[in-house]
């Protein structure tokens, strides 16, 4: 599974018969949520997926080493504490990707823009609904050649 962590959160699964999923998550608090809801339900759809997948072997994720801002800075780190904690738990190896390694495989550059990642998947067949979905693609092809996804 590979996953670009944020409150859109990007993610692609290759299954064990081949196929791949992906899709783009939201986990945007509510209204009337505390801080913490939205990594609990964070930890419960990561559960879910790895259900109704029948397992996960490993996680990969974006390793994003800079922010916009303060509030994306907090989140990311939220969402990275959330997964790391819940792979421990569930005995599942992840490793964080540098964004910049996974622009130049997706790519040839490492400072590519969004319009860049969802074109270089488009042009690999698949449909992304938004440059988050992309990005988990993009490192899962990444994962895949460097034998790193089974």
């Amino acid at each position: 599974m590979t996953l670009d962590l944020g409150t859109q959160t990007g993610w692609a699964l290759l299954s064990r018969d081949g196929s791949i999923a992906s899709g783009s998550e939201s986990f945007k608090p509510g209204r009337f949520e505390g801080g913490g809801m939205r990594y609990l339900r964070f930890k419960r759809w990561l559960t879910e997926v790895k259900q109704c997948a029948g397992g996960i072997d490993t996680v990969f994720m974006e390793e994003v080493r800079r922010h916009a801002g303060v509030d994306a800075a907090h989140a990311y780190g939220g969402f990275l504490a959330t997964l790391t904690a819940w792979c421990e738990h569930h005995n599942i190896p992840y490793q964080g990707v540098p964004v910049g390694t996974i622009k130049k495989h997706a790519t040839g550059k490492g400072n590519a823009s969004k319009d860049e990642m969802i074109a270089s998947v488009q042009f690999r067949g698949y449909a992304p609904v938004d440059d988050n979905e992309a990005d988990a693609l993009a490192l899962l092809h990444w994962a895949l050649e460097h034998g790193g996804a089974r």
